[in-house]
């Protein structure tokens, strides 16, 4: 296969296998920590007016959807690339990290969740995502 198209091909895959992997983890995070009794989380006002009431178990689940989709996302678009693994790997982090920025000016978070959110979920994910692939495919 061309090498311009296997790497558009990894980054489509990578971006969908992440998201999936991200809204699985956020559709199950209700069943695996409950959220404050009486909230509605199933829509934007619901999270909204929940959020004041949330502990901080109830971030545990959004910011693993928020990790490990990313980290899922990179290592198959690493796994997949021709070229520039870590490159296209780093993208996929960005692209994610450009999803939780925009998820913390829609749905505001406490300050603590966006710090650990923005420098633990993205970045360092896909660059671990990138070096266990490469890792790997070297042994």
């Amino acid at each position: 296969m061309n090498p311009i198209l296997k790497n558009i091909l990894a980054v489509i895959v990578g971006v969908f296998a992440g998201g999936a992997l991200n809204m699985l983890l956020i559709m199950v995070s209700g069943k695996v920590i409950p959220p404050p009794e009486g909230a509605d989380l199933t829509t934007m006002e619901g999270l909204t007016l929940a959020m004041p009431f949330m502990g901080p178990q109830h971030f545990i689940m959004p910011f693993l959807a928020h990790a490990l989709g990313t980290l899922v996302g990179a290592m198959v678009t690493c796994a997949i690339a021709a070229t520039h693994k870590i490159r296209f790997a780093m993208a996929i982090s960005i692209w994610f990290m450009i999803g939780g920025i925009l998820n913390i000016i829609m749905l505001p978070s406490p300050l603590w969740f966006t710090i650990v959110d923005l420098v633990l979920a993205y970045l360092p994910m896909g660059y671990l995502g990138a070096k266990l692939v490469i890792k790997k495919q070297n042994t």
